[in-house]
C-alpha cells in the first residue's frame, strides 16, 4: 500500500471540491467519490486499500472541515486562510486532519514530513517550509 499515493491522491480529491460546486441533485458523498474517482483516474492507486484511505482522508477532512481550518486560522498568524493557495490550504487541512481526527494515530513527524512532501511536489518552492510552518506550529 502507498499511503503517500493515496494522500497525493486524497489532495486532488480535496481541491476539486473546494473549486467545484456539486450538481444539484448530488449528495456530499456521491460528490466526494466522483472528484475521487477523477483524481485516481489521472493517477492509479495500488489497490483497493489505498483508495479506501484516500477516501476516508477526503470524508474526514471534509467532515471536519470547519473546525480544521480554525485550527489553521488560529495557528497561521500571517496568513488568513482565503489568501494561502488553494494547494497549500489543502495539504493543511489534510494534515491537520491526520493529526488530530484521523482513526488511526499517526507520529505527527511522519504527518508534518508527508505534508511536507505534498507541499515540494504540488505546490510553490516555498510551499514546504510555509506547510512545515503551519504544521509544527499546530503540533507544538
Amino acid at each position: 500500500m502507498s499511503r503517500r499515493q493515496a494522500r497525493e491522491a486524497a489532495l486532488q480529491t480535496l481541491f476539486q471540491l473546494e473549486l467545484n460546486s456539486p450538481p444539484e441533485a448530488a449528495s456530499e458523498e456521491a460528490w466526494q467519490t466522483w472528484a475521487l474517482d477523477a483524481a485516481v483516474e489521472e493517477m492509479p492507486l495500488e489497490g483497493k486499500r489505498d483508495y479506501r484511505y484516500a477516501a476516508a482522508l477526503v470524508r474526514g477532512t471534509r467532515e471536519n472541515l470547519a473546525a480544521i481550518d480554525e485550527a489553521i486560522a488560529a495557528s497561521a498568524h500571517d496568513w488568513k486562510l482565503d489568501r494561502m493557495t488553494g494547494v497549500d490550504r489543502n495539504i493543511v487541512r489534510l494534515a491537520v486532519y491526520e493529526m488530530k481526527y484521523g482513526a488511526e494515530k499517526l507520529d505527527v513527524g511522519i504527518v508534518i514530513n508527508e505534508a511536507v512532501e505534498l507541499a515540494k511536489k504540488f505546490g510553490t518552492d516555498d510551499s514546504g517550509r510555509y506547510v512545515n510552518g503551519i504544521l509544527g506550529g499546530l503540533a507544538g
